[in-house]
C-alpha cells in the first residue's frame, strides 16, 4: 500500500507521500479555485449535470484543488429554489462533484468545497444570523459561539470543507458599504466575536477561513478595497488582534483582504503573510486569495503571470477565480517561483483534505437533514435576534408599549413589511422570515392595541402621496412605529454585478449598504427624513426604529423621534425580537458596537481616538459622536458598588451591580484603560473587559473583569511590544456613561 493511503498515518506524513508522487501540474491544480461552483451544474428535474466547464478543469489539472460555492444562491449566481441545490439534491450534488473528481484524478485526489458563511450558510434554507454588526451589538460572545455551532453542524450535514467567514475586519469608516461585516469599531470586542465564531463553527467537523486579512475596514474615505493609509502601530493595536485571536484558537485558514497597506497589497505582502502570520504568530494553515484579487495586481506588475508569482511568494497558498495562479507552471519556467514553495503551499492543501478524512470518506448521506435547521428548532438565531436591538432614547418613557391599554399605534416606513431589509448582504433567498410588520400582527393579536399600517414612503423614492397619506393616517393614532433605515437586499437590484460578486453599478439605486456600496452622507434613503419630519408635526410620540447595516448620521433622525430603537440588520426573525422589545417582553440588552455620528463631516468618530489631538473639535459643531459606542440602556436602572480594584493589587476589578428599577433588565458593565504614562501616545479609552448579566429588579450579583496582560502593554518606538511602566486610569461603564472609576501604577 502506498503509504498515502494508509490511514493510520499521520495527516502531514500522508500527504508528503502524495505530494512526491504529483506532477508540476497536478500541484498547481490544487492550489487553484478558478471555477464558481454554483455555475458548474444545470438542474434537470431531480437531478443535476456538472458542466463542461468543470470536466476540462478537472481533466487539466488531473483532479480539482477547491470548489467555491456548489451551494451558494443569490441573485448574483441566479440560484432559487427553482434552479438551485434544494433538498436532498444538494448532498446528491456534492457527492456527484466528489465522485467525478475523484474518478478522474490519477492520484485519486478529492475536492474542498468552500461556501459563503458572513452570517450564517448563503444557501437555499442556510440557517441565518443576524450579521456581525447587529451581532457586535449584543456584546455576547458566549451565545454567538452557539449560533454558530449550529451553523457549523448544518454546514457539515450539506458537504461543506471551508466556511468562508467575516470575522476580521474592523469598522473605522461607517461610510463603507461592508459596515454590516464588521463586528465593531472596537478591536477587543472583534476579538472576542471572532473567537466565537471560529471555535463555534471549527467544533462541528467544518473548517473556517477567516476573512479579511487585514485592515480592510480602515479605507480611504469609506470606499470599499481602498488604501489603510496607517503605520504599523496603528495596524497592531487596532487591525492584527482578531487576527491573532483566531490563530490562538486554531483558525484553519485566512483570506487575504483587496487593500492595500500603506502602498503594499495584502496579497503581495511578505511581511504581514508570512514574517507576521507564520513567523511571529505561529499559524500553520493556508492563505486563501480573494476573489481575482490576485489578477489585481497586475496594476503593481503589469504581467499576470508575475501577479500569480508575487502572490504565492508573499504567502498566498490557495487562489478564488484568478487567472494567475494558473500559470503558475510558467512562473516556475520563468525562474518567479521556486516549485519548492509550490511544495510547500499543496502540502498544506494536501493536509487538510487528509486530516478531514476526505480520502477514506468522500461522500454524504444523501437526506435533506439539514433543511431541520430552523430558527424554531435550533432557537439561537432568534435569541441572538432578540438581543441586537439598542435602545438610545426614551424620552417620556414612551417604552415599553401596553398590550392591554386600549390605543390605536401606527406603524409606518419602507423598513416595516420588507424582509430582505432586515437581512443583510450575502443573504439567500429567504421563504420563513418575519417582518416588524408581521411580528407586531401575531403580538398584538387579541390584544386591546388596534394597529394602522402605512408605508410611508417608498425605499429610495421621492413621493408626496405617500408622505400626505402616511402624515393623516398618523394623526388618527395614538402612537406612531417609524420603522426607517437601508437595504442591502439584491433581490430588487437593477444593475451589474463584477466578477467578484460585488455591486458594479444601480441602474435605480435600491441598495444603500453592501458590498461596494458606500455611501458619502450617512442620510437616509429617499423621503424617509422628510416621513421622519410630517411624523414628528402630528404631535403624537413618534418612536424611530432604524433598521440598517450601517451607522446613519442622526443629524436628521434624532430631533424626530422621542424613542429611538437602533437595529442593525436582526436577521429572520428580527420583526418578532423588535416588536418584543417594543412591547417589554424581551427587555432591551444591546449596545452600540460603533458610534453613531451627528455629522459625516464629524468622521471618523470612533470612541478610542488618540490622546495626542483634541478630535471631532470644530467651531460649528458640538463635539463627540451623537451616541458614542457602548451606548445603549433598557427599562430598568442599575447601581454598582466597588469591591475590588487594580490599584487594591492584583490586575482585576471586581463590584457589585444591584438592579434598583421595578423591572428585570440587562447591565452590560465595560472596562476601560487609559494610558497617563508610557512609551508613546496613548488612546483616551480602550476597551479591556465586559460582562452581561440579567438582573431582576432588586436583584444583586457579583462581577469580575480581569484586565488581560496585552491591554497593558504598548508597541514603544522601536515597535517593541512591552510593559511601560507608569500611571493607567481604569473607568467601569455602561449606556455611554462612566459608573466607577480609579487609577493604578505599573511599576
Amino acid at each position: 500500500m502506498m503509504p498515502y493511503k494508509n490511514p493510520a498515518l499521520p495527516a502531514q506524513e500522508r500527504a508528503e507521500d502524495l505530494l512526491s508522487r504529483m506532477t508540476l501540474r497536478e500541484k498547481v491544480g490544487q492550489l487553484t479555485q478558478r471555477l464558481y461552483g454554483f455555475s458548474c451544474y444545470t438542474r434537470q428535474g431531480d437531478g443535476i449535470n456538472l458542466s463542461q466547464e468543470l470536466k476540462d478543469e478537472v481533466t487539466r489539472y488531473s483532479g480539482l484543488g477547491t470548489l467555491y460555492g456548489l451551494h451558494r444562491a443569490d441573485p448574483w449566481s441566479d440560484r432559487t429554489q427553482q434552479t438551485g441545490l434544494e433538498g436532498a439534491l444538494s448532498t446528491a450534488a456534492v457527492n456527484q462533484v466528489q465522485k467525478y473528481v475523484i474518478e478522474h484524478s490519477r492520484l485519486g485526489i478529492p475536492v474542498l468545497l468552500s461556501s459563503e458563511c458572513p452570517h450564517g450558510h448563503q444557501a437555499l434554507d442556510g440557517y441565518l444570523l443576524p450579521v456581525n454588526l447587529a451581532v457586535g451589538a449584543t456584546f455576547d460572545p458566549a451565545l454567538l459561539k452557539e449560533a454558530a455551532q449550529v451553523c457549523g453542524r448544518q454546514l457539515k450535514e450539506m458537504g461543506v470543507d471551508l466556511a468562508l467567514v467575516s470575522a476580521l475586519d474592523v469598522l473605522r469608516d461607517p461610510r463603507w458599504g461592508r459596515s454590516e461585516e464588521c463586528f465593531s469599531e472596537d478591536p477587543y470586542l472583534v476579538s472576542r466575536m471572532a473567537e466565537a465564531v471560529v471555535t463555534g463553527i471549527q467544533s462541528q467537523g467544518v473548517d473556517v477561513t477567516a476573512k479579511h486579512l487585514c485592515a480592510q475596514g480602515e479605507t480611504t474615505g469609506g470606499v470599499n478595497a481602498s488604501a489603510a493609509r496607517i503605520g504599523p502601530r496603528e495596524l497592531r493595536e487596532i487591525h492584527l488582534p482578531p487576527v491573532k485571536a483566531c490563530v490562538d484558537v486554531g483558525v484553519s485558514s485566512f483570506m487575504a483582504a483587496y487593500n492595500e497597506i500603506d502602498g503594499v497589497y495584502c496579497h503581495a505582502n511578505r511581511w504581514l503573510l508570512t514574517q507576521l502570520l507564520r513567523e511571529e504568530y505561529g499559524f500553520t494553515g493556508f492563505v486563501m486569495s480573494d476573489g481575482v484579487a490576485i489578477d489585481q495586481l497586475d496594476a503593481v506588475t503589469g504581467d499576470r503571470v508575475a501577479s500569480g508569482a508575487l502572490a504565492l511568494n508573499a504567502g498566498v497558498d490557495m487562489g478564488l477565480w484568478d487567472t494567475g495562479f494558473q500559470q503558475l507552471e510558467e512562473a516556475v519556467a520563468r525562474g518567479l517561483v521556486d516549485e519548492a514553495r509550490i511544495d510547500e503551499a499543496v502540502l498544506r492543501i494536501l493536509t487538510v483534505k487528509f486530516r478531514r478524512g476526505l480520502f477514506e470518506n468522500p461522500y454524504l448521506p444523501e437526506s435533506d437533514h439539514w433543511r431541520s435547521y430552523t430558527p424554531d428548532a435550533y432557537p439561537q438565531a432568534r435569541r441572538l435576534a432578540e438581543q441586537t436591538p439598542v435602545l438610545l432614547k426614551n424620552r417620556g418613557k414612551v417604552l415599553p408599549l401596553s398590550t392591554v391599554r386600549r390605543s390605536r399605534l401606527a406603524l409606518i416606513g419602507p423598513n416595516a413589511g420588507e424582509i430582505y431589509n432586515q437581512l443583510g448582504d450575502y443573504t439567500p433567498p429567504v421563504s420563513n422570515g418575519i417582518t416588524l410588520k408581521q411580528g407586531l400582527e401575531r403580538l398584538l393579536e387579541g390584544s386591546a392595541v388596534e394597529l394602522v399600517y402605512h408605508p410611508g414612503c417608498s425605499q429610495f423614492g421621492t413621493e408626496e402621496q405617500l408622505l400626505r397619506e402616511a402624515a393623516e393616517v398618523a394623526s388618527g393614532c395614538d402612537v406612531i412605529l417609524a420603522a426607517v433605515g437601508g437595504s442591502s437586499s439584491r433581490f430588487a437590484l437593477q444593475g451589474e454585478f463584477d466578477a467578484n460578486g460585488a455591486l458594479r453599478s444601480q441602474s435605480a439605486v435600491t441598495m444603500d449598504c453592501g458590498e461596494n456600496v458606500d455611501n458619502a452622507t450617512l442620510a437616509l434613503p429617499g423621503d424617509q427624513l422628510r416621513l421622519l419630519e410630517r411624523l414628528k408635526a402630528t404631535g403624537k410620540p413618534v418612536i424611530a426604529v432604524v433598521i440598517a447595516g450601517r451607522p446613519y448620521a442622526m443629524e436628521g433622525i434624532d430631533p424626530c423621534c422621542d424613542a429611538l430603537l437602533y437595529c442593525f440588520y436582526p436577521g429572520v426573525t428580527g420583526g418578532e425580537a423588535i416588536a418584543k422589545v417594543l412591547f417589554g417582553q424581551v427587555e432591551p440588552a444591546g449596545r452600540l458596537p460603533a458610534s453613531l455620528p451627528d455629522t459625516p463631516a464629524q468622521l471618523p468618530v470612533y470612541y478610542n481616538h488618540k490622546d495626542s489631538y483634541r478630535p471631532m473639535a470644530y467651531y460649528d459643531r458640538a463635539s463627540g459622536p451623537k451616541y458614542p459606542f457602548g451606548s445603549g440602556f433598557g427599562y430598568t436602572t442599575f447601581a454598582y458598588r466597588l469591591l475590588w480594584a487594580p490599584e487594591d493589587g492584583g490586575r482585576m476589578l471586581r463590584f457589585a451591580v444591584t438592579n434598583t428599577g421595578q423591572r428585570p433588565g440587562y447591565a452590560v458593565p465595560q472596562l476601560y484603560l487609559r494610558r497617563l504614562q508610557g512609551a508613546v501616545t496613548s488612546r483616551v479609552l480602550q476597551l479591556c473587559g465586559f460582562r452581561k448579566v440579567y438582573l431582576e429588579a432588586g436583584q444583586t450579583h457579583t462581577l469580575e473583569i480581569p484586565i488581560p496582560e496585552e491591554s497593558l502593554m504598548q508597541w514603544d518606538q522601536d515597535m517593541v511590544q512591552r510593559l511601560a511602566p507608569g500611571k493607567i486610569a481604569w473607568f467601569l461603564r455602561d449606556s455611554g456613561q462612566t459608573l466607577l472609576e480609579g487609577a493604578f501604577r505599573l511599576p
